[in-house]
């Protein structure tokens, strides 16, 4: 049986995998949250001492692969996006509970986000490394701009130089195009996220409200659904509904 040209038996193993990964994330996530090393001489002794099973992470981890096998196929965005998408979820928890972005995964992200980029200049062409360098300048840049800006009226950071880092390494990921997506549905959902907490007294309107969980969710929105779709989404929302396209 097969499912996009694609045997079901692969969205199986590609779900285990996704099971496994999303397992050892809750120990990683937990690991970096404590400030400890993720990996060393004792980690088999110290990782099953108390093992729990996270099945949110599990769960989450194996649908979002099989999503992407099914979306990329066998293809270099879906290697790409296999390792991201665990880290996206770290970032998403760690930023959400400890309203910071670790250094670690955004060094991680910008590795990863560099490695594919000479890939893509190696394997396709000089300018779509060129657009994965310039996604790096536009995501670091407009959320640096925003930070330095809303310092000096505000007397205080706008928001985190976590997150400026995490969207320099997400332009590096996605390109100059998808990052300026991203960057607008971050503000978006972040607008209207805060608008609900404020009026429902969840939050209070001085309150700090991490930003990083926006831009990951933002970035699958990103990852998962179809550019024009998306540029179409967004067009219906910024005109009303009165876009004619």
């Amino acid at each position: 049986m097969y499912i996009n040209d694609i045997h079901i038996l692969y969205y199986f193993f590609i779900g285990l995998l996704g099971l496994a990964v999303g397992q050892l994330l809750d120990w990683a996530t937990k690991r970096m949250i404590e400030h400890k090393p993720i990996l060393n001489k004792d980690f088999y002794k110290i990782y099953t001492k108390d093992l729990k099973l996270n099945y949110k992470f599990m769960i989450l981890t194996a649908i979002a692969y099989i999503a992407l096998l099914y979306l990329f196929g066998f293809s270099l965005d879906l290697a790409k996006y296999l390792i991201v998408t665990p880290l996206l979820i770290s970032v998403f928890a760690i930023d959400y509970k400890e309203q910071i972005i670790p250094n670690r995964l955004t060094l991680i992200l910008f590795e990863v986000g560099l490695l594919f980029a000479f890939i893509n200049g190696a394997m396709i062409s000089f300018s779509a490394l060129l657009r994965d360098i310039l996604g790096l300048a536009i995501g670091g840049g407009i959320f640096l701009i925003i930070t330095l800006i809303g310092g000096l009226i505000a007397g205080k950071e706008a928001m985190g130089f976590g997150d400026v880092k995490l969207m320099g390494a997400l332009g590096l990921i996605f390109g100059a195009y998808n990052i300026i997506i991203i960057s607008v549905i971050s503000f978006l959902l972040a607008a209207i996220i805060s608008i609900i907490l404020i009026i429902s007294k969840k939050k209070k309107a001085n309150e700090y409200i991490p930003f990083g969980p926006f831009i990951v969710v933002s970035s699958f929105l990103v990852m998962f659904i179809p550019q024009y779709l998306m540029l179409y989404i967004l067009l219906e929302v910024f005109t009303l509904g009165t876009y004619q396209g």
